[in-house]
């Protein structure tokens, strides 16, 4: 940060290194000169340095009452009728680049010889924030205080007084929260209330121990209220008592509770009668009471029932669960069969209770008829593991039966075959005929499946026109392969709808168990590229499964499919490498590098990825991603005070896309970014494609204070004659030199020829990819500007980057 000259002013030379902060004024609040400690503090400059030069742009940054109150201090103090200048004090906020507030006192004097207010300042970040912290935590605490359930207070030891009462204390005594405050104990609780908690009030100071009472009292409205009270002695390390703690908790509720659950127990025998599930008492297992509803399900009446044993009513195959339960006392609940009086069994679930009743303890058993519930449960269960269309297992289910499959044969037992069948162009018959007619022609494929199968052979609608076949105990791929061959026929036979025929053909692709895989994933994603290769042949086909021809294709699919929810699911993250300046260190820039956090595969590179998405064009969305998050990481670097420029790799997709730099410039407005936050990398090849156009392109953006840097110099084609007319800022040698100095003749030259041209251009030469310090020292001594790779850092996380440049020089990069 620049500093102004001292303008004839009265100070040493020397003046603006002094570690004091310092500045000179006008009468007006012009900004004559600052030294550096204020530049640094605040992000001043004199009004001369300013970008106008007319003065007060630092009045500006002050908080609006700060600067009326700079201006009133200085008028008195400027007034030239005075015998002699006063002195003045005031204290300014400010707010700096960031957006974040600072605070500085700042101290005066007026010099009349040379018509200069000279100003002494002192940082008050510190002890603000301290203020704001302590108010907060103090409010915090008041808040807790008041929203706990419970009343709160604390009296000092001597004559007992008040010193604080939360909000609910206050109130229920007739207090406020202000009010209270320096009352003694009588004062507040009143002279009688003072006599009857006295003793205990006593009890604590002597013992020095915690004291618990109830007190019975009456609310406003008349009502009678039970507190629980506790008085908890605050001691010093020595013994000494400093105070109490009073706290206390209204447990009315729980004595009418008490007082209900009395009048329950007379109310109980009037529930049994008017309950509509099954209630027996028993002690020690002798049945005691029966209500009607059990009689009913057992068909015994009430007098057969009592003074029998409770398990004579429970079926031979329970009786253990039952008994267990009865000796143990448990207080629970589990299902059962209940036996009836005419041998049937019901299903029942038993809630077992332990009470009194007229003062004697029992067991309370509710008996509750579920064959209703384990009806529906058995249809919600059927529901959930098939197809509601057509009445298959569903996809849950079949792999569950492909679980089991697999998990109990050996690889040498037998070998099971899984088809992997899907309906072609199915949509269109949904599009032009209807979903009824879609629906019908489903089942009818179902049948058609069903009727080419044996009863071993297992078949699923995996999802939509998706079925899955499996063909146990087959040892002949003939078999198979001749079994498919009837299902395809079988599949495409035309079937009449309204008089019309149609049709649809199946895409089969097989997967062998175990030779193309030994798990139900394995076996499901093989047979389902399989099909996949069946299609690409024209569909209406049978495909084996071929390792090698779906191991690419395959995988780009599925790259592909999740590269489009990676965005919307957060998957993606940026890394950033640190780049240095080669002649002493010190870090000047990042690049920022996309990481995908692969649900199977773990964290991958863009070589792993990248190149599906631009096949796909899904490197626009990712290469906005890119930017806006390598913007905001910036930011988030400037505003706490690590000025980084961050580079970022454009596809040329990106590059040549309609509208990219007033994208790119709404993109800036929208992350409140500068532009010299920014450098674009490009390839040569990007740049020599349309010399016009990617000039005017370059212009634009230079012009949004972004830097142009050509990624991978040297090996493009790249005209040398025209690269000197496009406003680059950097050239990058590639990496593959790199990797080959200093051993390489060839490489050495090749970056000592790139080196030379960078310069000559004056451009910025930067090395990628330096991993050893054979490199390093090579490159310093070539003259190479900047450095970057894995000798320097591995590329890293925002936060640990930061971490990381803490513990290097920095520089203050402009923008």
């Amino acid at each position: 940060m620049q500093t102004s000259r001292n303008f004839g002013l009265p100070l040493a030379h020397d003046w603006h290194r002094l570690p004091g902060m310092m500045m000179a004024i006008s009468a007006e609040a012009r900004l004559l000169a600052l030294n550096d400690a204020l530049a640094a503090c605040t992000g001043w400059q004199s009004d001369a340095a300013s970008a106008d030069g007319e003065g007060g742009a630092w009045l500006e940054q002050l908080a609006p009452a700060s600067r009326s109150a700079l201006m009133a201090a200085l008028e008195p103090a400027c007034a030239p009728t005075l015998p002699a200048a006063p002195r003045f004090r005031v204290e300014l906020q400010f707010q700096r680049d960031g957006g974040a507030a600072g605070w500085i006192e700042c101290q005066g004097c007026w010099n009349a010889e040379h018509q200069v207010c000279l100003c002494v300042l002192h940082d008050l970040c510190a002890s603000k924030l301290g203020e704001q912290a302590l108010r907060a935590q103090t409010t915090q605490l008041r808040l807790l205080a008041d929203n706990v359930p419970a009343l709160i207070a604390y009296y000092e030891r001597e004559e007992f007084r008040c010193t604080f009462a939360n909000r609910h204390y206050a109130q229920a005594l007739g207090w406020t929260t202000a009010s209270i405050l320096g009352r003694t104990a009588a004062e507040v609780v009143g002279e009688r209330g003072w006599q009857q908690i006295r003793p205990y009030i006593e009890a604590v100071v002597q013992t020095r121990r915690q004291v618990s009472y109830e007190r019975e009292l009456r609310d406003a409205t008349g009502q009678k209220q039970w507190l629980e009270v506790d008085v908890l002695p605050n001691l010093g390390d020595g013994g000494e008592l400093y105070g109490a703690f009073v706290r206390v908790t209204d447990i009315t509720k729980h004595r009418l509770v008490e007082r209900a659950l009395r009048e329950s127990e007379q109310r109980l025998a009037s529930f049994m009668d008017a309950s509509l599930e099954g209630i027996l008492f028993h002690r020690d297992g002798v049945v005691l009471d029966v209500n009607g509803p059990i009689c009913d399900l057992t068909g015994y009446t009430r007098d057969e029932m009592i003074g029998r044993r409770a398990l004579e009513f429970v079926a031979p195959d329970h009786v253990a669960r039952a008994q267990q339960v009865l000796v143990s006392g448990t207080e629970t609940r589990y299902e059962s069969v209940a036996l009836g009086k005419d041998g049937r069994r019901v299903p029942v679930e038993v809630i077992t209770r332990s009470i009194r009743r007229n003062g004697e303890p029992l067991r309370l058993v509710i008996v509750r008829d579920i064959r209703e519930r384990l009806a529906a449960q058995s249809r919600i269960h059927h529901l959930a593991h098939h197809d509601a269309l057509t009445g298959l297992p569903n996809r849950a289910a079949f792999v569950q039966q492909l679980e089991q499959l697999t998990g109990s044969h050996r690889a040498d037992d037998a070998q099971s075959a899984l088809l992997f069948i899907d309906l072609d162009h199915f949509k269109r018959v949904n599009d032009s005929l209807g979903h009824l007619v879609g629906d019908l022609l489903l089942q009818t494929v179902t049948a058609r499946i069903t009727d080419c199968l044996r009863t071993d052979d297992c078949v699923a609608r995996f999802g939509g026109d998706e079925f899955m076949v499996l063909l146990t105990g087959v040892t002949d791929r003939a078999v198979v392969e001749q079994v498919a061959g009837k299902l395809l026929a079988a599949i495409e036979a035309p079937l009449d709808v309204g008089g019309r025929p149609i049709s649809v053909s199946p895409s089969i692709g097989v997967a062998l168990f175990p030779e193309h895989g030994r798990t139900p994933a394995e076996l499901i994603q093989h047979a389902d590229a399989a099909m996949y290769q069946a299609k690409a042949r024209g569909r209406a086909t049978i495909r084996f499964f071929d390792p090698d021809l779906a191991s690419a294709a395959y995988d780009a699919l599925v790259i592909e499919g999740q590269l489009s929810q990676a965005l919307a699911t957060g998957a993606f993250e940026l890394h950033y490498q640190p780049q240095l300046r080669a002649r002493d260190g010190r870090l000047v820039g990042v690049e920022a590098l996309i990481r995908w956090h692969h649900p199977e595969r773990g964290l991958l590179l863009p070589d792993d990825f990248m190149p599906v998405a631009e096949q796909r064009r899904l490197m626009l969305p990712i290469g906005h991603w890119v930017l806006r998050e390598a913007l905001r990481a910036a930011r988030g670097w400037h505003a706490g005070g690590l000025a980084l420029p961050v580079s970022v790799n454009l596809s040329s997709m990106q590059f040549q896309q309609r509208g990219f730099v007033d994208g790119l410039a709404q993109l800036l407005e929208q992350e409140q970014a500068s532009g010299g936050w920014l450098e674009l990398e490009l390839t040569e090849r990007m740049l020599m494609e349309d010399l016009d156009e990617v000039k005017a392109v370059l212009g634009r953006l230079r012009a949004l204070g972004i830097r142009i840097s050509i990624d991978d110099f040297g090996t493009g084609y790249s005209s040398l004659g025209h690269l000197k007319e496009l406003p680059i800022d950097k050239v990058k040698i590639d990496r593959s030199f790199v990797q080959d100095l200093p051993g390489s003749s060839d490489a050495c030259a090749i970056a000592r020829a790139i080196v030379q041209l960078g310069h000559s251009l004056e451009l910025v030469v930067v090395a990628e990819g330096v991993e050893t310090q054979a490199q390093e020292h090579f490159l310093r001594e070539l003259g190479c500007d900047e450095l970057q790779g894995l000798l320097i850092s591995a590329p890293l996380t925002s936060e640990a980057l930061q971490r990381w440049a803490a513990r290097r020089p920095r520089l203050n990069v402009p923008g």
